[in-house]
């Protein structure tokens, strides 16, 4: 009798051990590997994203309990690719990463590309924004933009608005660079505008001096100077420029994406930068909840004297991405395609207001504002939005041109 009821015991105690472990969720820590320029003429620019990440986690760790993030963070490297596709075969086969994630340049992303798909290991962009790099695998995923994001309603706009009948364009000389012009040319002369120049302008490794780029601008006497450059450093060097060479005076307006005024460099620009009109997803001054949240966290948690800015803010909509995938699958990442399939039609209201994935081409959807910088009544130099796309989705891919019109490999 008393060996009948051990048994019994025992049995009762299996039992429950098994619906625990059936029922229960197992605590994980997920690896996500994070790639940005940590070193370089670009350091700043990891710098605004990786702040984002961390602020994310530190915010919001307690939405996934009992599972656990760790961030495994690695060089990016300079802007040709090949430092990252050697750290992130190095994250998947050594530090097991589930995810890679950051990716400010996009031949990072370009090269990295065929080792995320042959490793199935998930690709979450946040920044790199070549139109096409989400034709290049099934695992990629962009939370930043596209080029055409801001370029080809960029172009619209400045054709109907701005009064622009002539625009001449520069670029850095590189993928994303080429693909804004082109976004820009596409949507400008669609409406009635005519693109007068096209000027290559050096590359993101480093700063060129753009004067005699924009002397010839001012020669050639065109309405608006379209200007793509990656951010950070290169637009301090844009807007000085704009300025010396006295373009404004010439009655030649400065406007491109938002990446030419960065929140985190606005305040050096000087009046140099007042009337330039980009478009763009986000500012520090949007007056929404989720950005109001975002700027107040990050003044409590950084240095009085940095700012987020796009960057930041795409970097921190791509963590809630992640940690909604984490939350979704219960912790076990270990299928990449499920991770992807998690992620399709996600709907989230961020720093940037509401924005989603597209669950056909893995890109973000998002509302573009047309952004006007302005001298506010506190002295700070700020942006004024002077009209609201909404939701707009890449439209290289919706007109199918060129690699966007490509299967994915």
């Amino acid at each position: 009798m008393k060996l009948l009821a051990s048994v019994g015991f025992a049995a009762l105690g299996l039992a429950s051990g098994l619906a625990l472990g059936l029922g229960g969720a197992q605590a994980e820590t997920v690896k996500i590997g994070v790639v940005l320029p940590y070193s370089g003429v670009n350091a700043d620019l990891g710098n605004q994203m990786d702040k984002a990440f961390d602020l994310y986690v530190k915010l919001h760790a307690q939405d996934i309990a009992p599972h656990k993030v760790e961030l495994v963070k690695r060089d990016e490297g300079p802007p040709s690719g090949a430092a990252a596709k050697t750290v992130v075969t190095e994250l998947i086969t050594n530090d097991k990463v589930k995810i890679v994630t950051g990716f400010s340049f996009s031949p990072s992303a370009i090269a990295a590309a065929p080792v995320v798909t042959q490793a199935k290991v998930p690709m979450f962009i946040a920044n790199a924004g070549t139109a096409w790099i989400t034709n290049l695998s099934p695992y990629i995923v962009r939370f930043s933009f596209s080029m055409w994001h801001h370029g080809y309603p960029m172009g619209t706009y400045a054709a109907q608005k701005l009064s622009c009948k002539t625009a001449a364009m520069g670029y850095t000389d590189f993928p994303p660079g080429k693909d804004s012009t082109e976004a820009f040319k596409t949507g400008f002369e669609k409406a009635g505008g005519k693109v007068v120049d096209a000027i290559p302008m050096g590359n993101p490794a480093q700063v060129p001096d753009f004067t005699p780029f924009f002397q010839r601008v001012k020669d050639e006497k065109p309405d608006c100077f379209y200007v793509f450059i990656p951010s950070g450093a290169h637009a301090a060097g844009i807007v000085k420029t704009y300025g010396e060479v006295g373009l404004r005076a010439a009655g030649v307006k400065l406007i491109g994406p938002m990446d030419v005024v960065p929140d985190n460099k606005l305040q050096d620009m000087g009046d140099a930068a007042i009337g330039t009109v980009v478009m763009g997803n986000y500012a520090k001054d949007l007056d929404n909840p989720g950005n109001k949240a975002f700027v107040k966290a990050w003044y409590e948690s950084y240095a009085k004297d940095t700012s987020p800015d796009f960057m930041s803010a795409a970097a921190y909509d791509t963590m809630a991405g992640i940690f909604h995938v984490i939350k979704t699958l219960n912790g076990d990442l270990s299928d990449g395609a499920k991770v992807v399939e998690a992620m399709k039609g996600w709907k989230h209201n961020g720093p940037r207001g509401d924005i989603s994935i597209d669950p056909a081409t893995r890109d973000i959807v998002q509302d573009e504002r047309a952004e006007e910088v302005i001298r506010k009544a506190d002295g700070k130099l700020g942006i004024k939005v002077l009209g609201v796309v909404p939701q707009v989705k890449d439209e290289c891919k919706e007109l199918k041109l060129g690699r966007c019109g490509q299967a994915v490999n």
